[in-house]
C-alpha cells in the first residue's frame, strides 16, 4: 500500500468546492483484502483511535463507519485511509469533516482517495501517518506490514506538535470562522497569524487579535506596563503601587519601599511569562528578578493585590466577556505523589498541547517547582485528600490554568471601569487583567486592581471556558471591521474556455477601466493592476489571481482561468460575481488525468459552479450550455445563431441573452434583457473584429457584454469600451496583431489548437489581400499526435504557402518532430507538397525567412510562440540596425513570385467545403 501521488487543492476544484486534498493510492496486493478480510485489524485501528467509531460515513449516524467496515466484505483500505486522514487532523486540533474514495477510471487496485484539510502540511502529515498506522496494524503475513517495533503513540504527538507551529491558534482561528460564517473570504499571508480579510480595497487585515484598526501606539502603551500603569492612574482608575527595577538589588530595595508582598514581572511579557506573584522575602524577589529579566531587560516591582484573577474582554469600546482564570492545580487524594497527579489531570481529553485543545497540559517546570519549594513541598510529595495546590502562579490557560464565565455578573462599576481602561489605552480589542475578591461586587466597595492592560487578548477562555457559558467574541470583531453594509468583496469575473479567453478578459477589464474601476487582470501573459504589467508570465492560475485580491488599490478583478490551475491546485477563490465559460474545444487532452472533452468540460464548470450571480455561457456549445444547471448564478446566454431554441426559450422566461442578427448595415451584437431587445453597436464598429472579418472576435465582444453587464456597466460605456479596444500587440500581445508598415501585411497570433485555429483560418480567408497568404506554423510539443494532425489539417486551406517551424521549448517532443508531424497532417489534407518548406525551421530563423520572402500584397500569418522576440523582428525588419534580410545561398523554392495564390472561397465554396 502506497501513495503514488498527492495534489493539494487550495480553492474549489474537480473534486469539491472546498479545499482537499487528493491521493492517488496503490493497495497493491491489499486489494484483494476488504476490513473483513484481515482478522483483528478493525478492533485494532478502533484501538488505536477510539473517535472512528464516532464517524457517521454512508450511514449518518455515529458507528456507521464503523459498520461499513465489518459488515458484508467489508470497506478497502483506500476507504480506511480516508477517514484516518481525517481523524488524525482532527486529533491534531484542526478538525475537518469531509471524504470521499473513488476508483472509477483508475487501475485495478487503485484509488482517489479525496480529504479536507485546514492546515496543508498538517493534512499532508495525517496522509503518511495514516499508512504507516494501517500498515502497522495489517496481519503480519501481509507483504504490507510495517514493523512490529513502530510505535503509533509518539508520531501522533509529533503530529500535534507541527499543528501547533502551523495551524491557527484559537484567537485567529475564531477570528476566521467568525469571517467565514459572515460570508467574508479571507487569505493566509503568512505561516502565523496573519491574515486578510476581504479582497482589495475591501480589505482588512488581522493577526491574532491585533487588527488593521489596532493603532501602534496604542499595543506600545500596552507593551509598557509601567506607561499603561501611569495613564490609569491619572484617570484614577484602581491599580497597584508600581516601580521599574535594573537589578535584584533594586528589586528588594523598591519592594521595601512599596511593602510587602509584591508581584514581579517583565515589562512588555505576555501569557504570564516571568510572572511571580505573592512575593514575601528579599530572597523571593531576587529570584523572581532574575526570571523576569530571562524575558525583559526591564522588570517591574508592583504591590500584591489579594482576590481573584479577571480577564475582561473590551471590543470596540463594550466589554464582550469576563473570565474568571485558575491557576493550573492539583487537588491531593492522599495516595499519588503531585508528580502523579499532575499526569492524573493531564490525562483529561480536553487538555492538549499548547493550544490544541481546549486547555493546555500541566508541565512541572521551574515555576511549579519554586511554588512547591515555599509549600515544603516537592513533586513526591502526597497532599491529604481534598488540598488544592496551585503549580502556577497566574491563571493563563496557556500555561494549564481553567477559566470559568462570570459574564453575566459582573458589577456595572467593574464593566465601566474596563471600558475606560481600554478605552484609555487606545485600543479597538483590548484584555483587562483585574485581580479582585469578587468581580460582582463594585472596585469601590470590595477593592480591586487593574495590573494590565493586553493588546492581542487571547479569546481561548472567552469561546471555550472550563466551566460556564462559551461566548461569541470573535463575531463582534468583525462585525467591527466591517460595520453592516460595508463592502468586503471586490467584484469577481472569472473567465476560462479553450479559445478567447485573454482577448475577452482584456475587453472586459478595459471597459471596466473605463468605466472608472482599478481593474486587478490576470491573463496568460501577465498580471496587470490598473493597466499596468505587474508580473510577467502565464499568470491564470490560483497564485496569479491571489496577487490580485491581495492588492489594496483594486475594486474589480478580472480572472483569466486556465485548466491547468484548476486541475493542479483549484481555484484561487471561493465565490465570484460572475463566471464565464467561452467554449470547451480539443486542447490539452491527455494532461493531468484529463483525456475527453466531457472531462475537460467537468474542468471548466468549476468556475460558474461558484458564481454567486450570473453565469455567462456559450450557448453554441452544448456542454458549455448545460452548465447552467450546475451554477448558483443566473445564467446570460451568448449565441451567433438567432434560431438558437434554448436563448429563445429563455430570452420568453424574461432571461437575459447576447446574440448577434443581421441589419441593413451588417451584423449586430443585440442585448435581450427579459423581452426588452437593446441593439449594442454594429459588429464592424469594434476594431478587434476587423472590420467584422475576424468573426471569433465578435463572439470575444459578445461575451464581453454579457461580462460587463453582469458587473453592472452601463450600456453606454459598454459600446464604448468595446468601440476603444484593439488588437495591438502591447493591448494583446499574440492576439490578432497586425503590423501594416511593410508592403505587405504581417499578422502575428497565437492559436496553437484545432478550434483556435479554425477561427484564425475563417478570419484569414475574410481578409482582403491582394498578393498571397503565407502562413508561419507550429503546434506545441505536448499535445497528442492526433491533435497535432487536426491542427495542420486545419490550416491547410487558408495559406497559399507554409513555412513550417518549432518552438524552442519542444515539451518533450524529439528536434522537428512536431514539425513532420505537422506535414503530414497537411498533406493528408491534399495541401500540395511543393507550396511547403522543405525544412523544418527553429523560430526566429523561420519568422526571418518569411519576412524575406514576402511580397508587395501579401499576408504573412505568423503563429509565434516567442512573442516578444517576433514583434521585435516584424517591426525592425529591413530598418537600419534591425534584422536585415540574411544572406541566403539560394532562394525558397517554394515562393517563387511567379506561383499564383489560392482564390477567394465565395459563400457557396466555403459552405460546400464545410460539408466536405
Amino acid at each position: 500500500m502506497k501513495i503514488l501521488d498527492t495534489r493539494v487543492y487550495r480553492g474549489p476544484n474537480l473534486y469539491a468546492l472546498r479545499k482537499v486534498i487528493r491521493l492517488r493510492v496503490d493497495l497493491g496486493e491489499l486489494e484483494d483484502f476488504p476490513t473483513a478480510r484481515l482478522p483483528g485489524f478493525v478492533d485494532r485501528l478502533l484501538a488505536a483511535i477510539p473517535s472512528l467509531r464516532e464517524h457517521t460515513c454512508s450511514y449518518g449516524e455515529p458507528g456507521g463507519f464503523v459498520r461499513r467496515m465489518v459488515e458484508d466484505e467489508g470497506t478497502w483500505l483506500g476507504h480506511v485511509l480516508e477517514h484516518v486522514a481525517i481523524e488524525l487532523q482532527c486529533l491534531a486540533g484542526t478538525p475537518v469533516s469531509y471524504g470521499k474514495t473513488r476508483g472509477h477510471g483508475l487501475p485495478k487496485g487503485e484509488y482517489h482517495v479525496i480529504y479536507s484539510y485546514e492546515e496543508e502540511v498538517v493534512g499532508l502529515e495525517a496522509a503518511e501517518l495514516g499508512v504507516r498506522l494501517i500498515r502497522h496494524l495489517l496481519p503480519q503475513e501481509r507483504e504490507a506490514y510495517l514493523d512490529g517495533d513502530w510505535s503509533f503513540q509518539p508520531e501522533l504527538e509529533d503530529l500535534v506538535r507541527l499543528a501547533q507551529r502551523r495551524a491557527f491558534g484559537p484567537s485567529t482561528g475564531a477570528l476566521v470562522r467568525a469571517a467565514e460564517e459572515r460570508g467574508v473570504p479571507w487569505i493566509r499571508l503568512n505561516d502565523r497569524s496573519l491574515v486578510q480579510l476581504g479582497h482589495g480595497k475591501f480589505q482588512r487585515r488581522i493577526q491574532a487579535t491585533v487588527t488593521s484598526e489596532t493603532r501602534h501606539t496604542a499595543v506600545e502603551i500596552a507593551s509598557d506596563k509601567r506607561l499603561t500603569n501611569q495613564i490609569l492612574s491619572d484617570l484614577g482608575l484602581p491599580v497597584p503601587r508600581q516601580e521599574r527595577v535594573r537589578g535584584p538589588n533594586d528589586a528588594v530595595e523598591a519592594a521595601e519601599r512599596i511593602g510587602y508582598p509584591v508581584v514581579v514581572k517583565p515589562l512588555d511579557g505576555n501569557h504570564g511569562k516571568g510572572v511571580s506573584i505573592n512575593l514575601t522575602t528579599p530572597g523571593q524577589v531576587r529570584t523572581a528578578f532574575e526570571k523576569a529579566y530571562e524575558y525583559s531587560s526591564v522588570v517591574i516591582v508592583e504591590t500584591f493585590q489579594e482576590g481573584h484573577d479577571y480577564r475582561i474582554l473590551v471590543v470596540n469600546g463594550k466589554v464582550l466577556a469576563v473570565a474568571q482564570r485558575v491557576p493550573g492545580h492539583v487537588v491531593g487524594d492522599g495516595l499519588h505523589t503531585v508528580a502523579e497527579l499532575v499526569e492524573i489531570v493531564n490525562q483529561d481529553p480536553r487538555r492538549g498541547i499548547g493550544h490544541e485543545k481546549v486547555l493546555t497540559r500541566l508541565e512541572l517546570d521551574h515555576q511549579a517547582e519554586r511554588l512547591l519549594e515555599a509549600a515544603g513541598l516537592d513533586v513526591q510529595s502526597v497532599l491529604p485528600a481534598g488540598e488544592v495546590f496551585s503549580l502556577r502562579s497566574t491563571g493563563n490557560l496557556s500555561t494549564g490554568g481553567t477559566s470559568v464565565d462570570k459574564t453575566d455578573v459582573i458589577h456595572y462599576d467593574n464593566r465601566i471601569m474596563a471600558e475606560r481602561a481600554v478605552k484609555a489605552v487606545g485600543l479597538d480589542v483590548g484584555g483587562v487583567d483585574f485581580i479582585s475578591p469578587d468581580v460582582t461586587r463594585s472596585y469601590k466597595e470590595a477593592g480591586g486592581s487593574i495590573v494590565e492592560v493586553n493588546a492581542a487578548p487571547g479569546f481561548r477562555m472567552h469561546t471555550a471556558p472550563t466551566e460556564g457559558k462559551p461566548r461569541d467574541v470573535a463575531g463582534p470583531v468583525i462585525d467591527m471591521l466591517f460595520p453592516p453594509g460595508t463592502p468586503y468583496r471586490i467584484p469577481i469575473a472569472a473567465i476560462t474556455g479553450t479559445n478567447g479567453k485573454t482577448t475577452t478578459t482584456r475587453m472586459v477589464g478595459h471597459i471596466l477601466k473605463l468605466s472608472g474601476y482599478c481593474v486587478g487582470m490576470t491573463t496568460s501573459d501577465g498580471v496587470y493592476i490598473d493597466g499596468e504589467l505587474t508580473v510577467a508570465g502565464d499568470m491564470t492560475g490560483p497564485w496569479a489571481s491571489h496577487l490580485v485580491l491581495r492588492d489594496p488599490s483594486v475594486d474589480a478583478a478580472v480572472l483569466e482561468t486556465a485548466r491547468g490551475g484548476i486541475v493542479r491546485s483549484g481555484l484561487g477563490w471561493r465565490k465570484c460575481k460572475v463566471g464565464a465559460v467561452l467554449n470547451v474545444a480539443s486542447d490539452h487532452l491527455g494532461m493531468g488525468g484529463i483525456n475527453s472533452l466531457d472531462e475537460l468540460a467537468e474542468v471548466k464548470r468549476v468556475v460558474v459552479e461558484v458564481a454567486q450571480d450570473w453565469c455567462v455561457l456559450n450557448a453554441d456549445d452544448e456542454r458549455v450550455a448545460a452548465m447552467a444547471a450546475e451554477s448558483p448564478g443566473k445564467p446570460i446566454y451568448v449565441t451567433l445563431q438567432r434560431e438558437n431554441e434554448l436563448v429563445r426559450g429563455h430570452i420568453r422566461n424574461k432571461g437575459r441573452a447576447v446574440a448577434l442578427e443581421e441589419g441593413l448595415n451588417g451584423p449586430m451584437i443585440v442585448l435581450y434583457e427579459g423581452e426588452e431587445h437593446i441593439p449594442l453597436l454594429w459588429a464592424r464598429q469594434i476594431p478587434a473584429t476587423v472590420e467584422g472579418a475576424a468573426i471569433h472576435n465578435v463572439q470575444n465582444a459578445m461575451f464581453a457584454t454579457a461580462i460587463a453587464h453582469a458587473m453592472g456597466i452601463s450600456l453606454e460605456n459598454i459600446r464604448q469600451g468595446l468601440r476603444t479596444f484593439t488588437t495591438d500587440f502591447y493591448q494583446t500581445p499574440g492576439r490578432m496583431n497586425f503590423y501594416n508598415e511593410h508592403s505587405f501585411r504581417v499578422l502575428l497570433d497565437y492559436a496553437h489548437n484545432p478550434h483556435g485555429m479554425a477561427a484564425m483560418v475563417r478570419t484569414i480567408r475574410e481578409l482582403k489581400v491582394t498578393g498571397r497568404r503565407i502562413g508561419v506554423l507550429a503546434a506545441a510539443g505536448d499535445r497528442r499526435d492526433e491533435d497535432i494532425l487536426e491542427l495542420a489539417r486545419t490550416a491547410a486551406p487558408a495559406f497559399d504557402f507554409i513555412l513550417l517551424r518549432e518552438d524552442e521549448n519542444r515539451r518533450g517532443r524529439g528536434r522537428w518532430e512536431t514539425g513532420e508531424l505537422l506535414r503530414q497532417g497537411l498533406l493528408a489534407a491534399g495541401y500540395p507538397a511543393e507550396r511547403l518548406s522543405p525544412e523544418v525551421y527553429e523560430e526566429e530563423d523561420a519568422v526571418q525567412r518569411a519576412l524575406e520572402a514576402a511580397q508587395p500584397g501579401d499576408l504573412l500569418v505568423i503563429f509565434g510562440d516567442d512573442l516578444e522576440r517576433d514583434w521585435q523582428q516584424i517591426v525592425n525588419f529591413g530598418r537600419p540596425g534591425g534584422n536585415a534580410p540574411m544572406a541566403m545561398p539560394s532562394p525558397i523554392p517554394i515562393f517563387a513570385p511567379d506561383d499564383p495564390p489560392l482564390p477567394v472561397l465565395t459563400d457557396e465554396r466555403r459552405a460546400g467545403e464545410h460539408e466536405d
